[in-house]
């Protein structure tokens, strides 16, 4: 019997500083997240990070917490739900960090009698922070707790016409009727060295701003090109114009090396400083609002805008449980479950 493990990021239980504080020690100790040495990881997450960040994270959750819970939670089991009543299979949902947990949701099916898997890493784009993190460590689980599951995996869909379609809508429908000058596609960042790690061909990644356009099987794994490519096609399906839309990156930890640019804070910044008053912003790395997009973006970018001279920040909703977004989920599944692979 087959069933569906849709995988989220995962949040804090609560805004209490302790349950941020283990939250983040498990977010953080992840070896593709931070990528260094484990004594040093260790050293950095244990003895410096978690002595400071999980007072002030507790401190942004609370602005953006929900009476049911975590937004993020909160939405992706609003997903759920819905995929859950229009489909053939189970569905069950986990966090590669955080509650649900993967193994939670693994057990859920099993129960159900599924015996085969398709695991759906809720990121459009691939990453190592994101989607190979969750597919190495539900390999993992699978081998220890349930050798007899057989596991398939949503590809990142990035580029798939169904998703672009949705998230262009998702943008059209926000902005219409509003006087915004630009858009700008904000999406997580992360080092640059996990692109060049990332990069199966070991030559083709330069960070020179040409790669990312150039054919190559480098882009099947590497993050920036699908950053680049997904807001290219959005454009192209808008008919935005050149000049009116634009790529940068969020969230950074400069201790952790040099991220990818433009950086989202400095653009925001620099736009307001030239005179733009209203600005858009989407968060294509996002499927589901969570902190990074309610509170980073939807507060800290919009205050920092209207305090440099901008008027108006328009933040664009993720795509969350939208109908047309469950549908084209749902479509997926239904193929998998029926013709035995994702088109």
């Amino acid at each position: 019997m087959k069933g569906v493990l849709l995988v989220n990021l995962g949040s804090p239980d609560s805004t209490k500083t302790e349950d941020v504080r283990s939250y983040l020690e498990e977010f953080l100790m992840d070896g593709r997240v931070i990528d260094l040495p484990k004594w040093f990881r260790t050293f950095l997450v244990k003895v410096i990070i978690l002595n400071t960040r999980p007072k002030k994270s507790a401190k942004a959750y609370r602005k953006i917490w929900w009476k049911e819970g975590s937004p993020l939670i909160v939405l992706s089991k609003r997903l759920q739900e819905k995929i859950k009543k229009k489909v053939s299979v189970p569905v069950s949902l986990a966090m590669r960090y955080g509650n649900p947990s993967i193994y939670f949701g693994l057990e859920e099916l099993k129960k159900q009698g599924v015996d085969e898997v398709l695991l759906v890493p809720l990121y459009p784009q691939f990453a190592m922070a994101t989607t190979e993190t969750i597919l190495v460590l539900a390999e993992e689980i699978r081998k220890k707790y349930f050798p007899d599951l057989e596991f398939t995996f949503l590809p990142p869909f990035y580029n798939h016409p169904d998703y672009i379609r949705v998230l262009s809508n998702s943008i059209q429908e926000t902005l219409k009727d509003k006087n915004w000058e630009h858009i700008l596609f904000s999406y997580h960042g992360v080092p640059n060295r996990h692109i060049r790690k990332s990069d199966i061909t070991k030559s083709h990644c330069k960070m020179d701003g040409k790669c990312c356009f150039e054919d190559s099987p480098a882009h099947t794994y590497c993050y920036r090109h699908q950053c680049e490519k997904t807001t290219q096609n959005v454009a192209e399906y808008l008919e935005l114009k050149e000049g009116t839309y634009s790529t940068s990156f969020q969230s950074r930890v400069s201790i952790l090396g040099t991220w990818l640019k433009p950086y989202t804070d400095k653009t925001v910044e620099a736009f307001a400083k030239r005179g733009t008053k209203e600005l858009a912003i989407a968060t294509p790395a996002f499927v589901s609002d969570c902190l990074e997009t309610l509170e980073e973006i939807g507060m800290e970018a919009a205050e920092d805008f209207q305090n440099n001279g901008g008027e108006k920040l328009h933040v664009i909703p993720c795509i969350n449980d939208r109908n047309d977004w469950v549908n084209v989920m749902c479509r997926w599944i239904e193929e998998w479950t029926f013709k035995e692979a994702v088109k």
